[in-house]
């Protein structure tokens, strides 16, 4: 992949849907989540067609807020899961990427202030509107080291929804494709904050 990564999501779709295009300007992959399941249902394609599925994610159990979410590749294989960090994420977004049952990579956001402000913000009128230009939040992913390998941000925009996926340090490319899917799934479960 040619970072950094553009994710954008589609400012007028029924279902979540999300664009995520390489600093060349290619479609690296288009995400679409199903909508009225019990449990979630996410296929990342090769294309916004959606012709060519090249992953799916799928919860371990029906609506939860500490659910575990699978990654599969279109041939079944499993790639890993990630599984928000239940009570301790609700002041601070936490995440940990897992490889089978060992987590090995973990997901947090930089500074809970911003949702705070974010919210209060939005309770102005006519002001609310630019929340999105102020208050941007950050998540760092990290290995269970403390080694950064990723940063996620927001861009300021004002309708749309934009983030910025960044390396930080050298990882595998089975660290890459359980990273970038577990920034996918983070952001479709946070998508309300910041």
């Amino acid at each position: 992949m040619q970072y950094p990564l553009e994710l954008t999501f589609k400012l007028w779709a029924f279902a979540p849907q999300i664009s995520v295009v390489d600093s060349q300007g290619n479609l690296a992959f288009y995400v679409k989540q199903k909508l009225f399941k019990l449990k979630e249902a996410i296929t990342i394609f090769a294309d916004a067609e959606q012709t060519r599925p090249l992953y799916y994610i799928k919860a371990d159990r029906i609506i939860d807020f500490s659910a575990r979410y699978d990654f599969t590749d279109s041939n079944g294989t499993y790639v890993g899961a990630v599984k928000r960090r239940g009570l301790k994420s609700i002041w601070k977004a936490r995440y940990d990427i897992f490889e089978g049952e060992e987590s090995n990579l973990n997901i947090q956001e930089q500074n809970p202030w911003v949702k705070v402000a974010d919210a209060l913000f939005a309770e102005i009128p006519i002001l609310g509107l630019f929340t999105g230009y102020v208050f941007n939040p950050v998540y760092i992913v990290s290995r269970a080291d403390g080694t950064q390998v990723m940063r996620l941000e927001k861009i300021p925009t004002f309708l749309s929804r934009k983030f910025i996926i960044k390396t930080i340090d050298q990882m595998s490319d089975r660290e890459e494709q359980q990273i970038l899917l577990s920034l996918v799934m983070m952001l479709l479960l946070e998508r309300n904050r910041g």
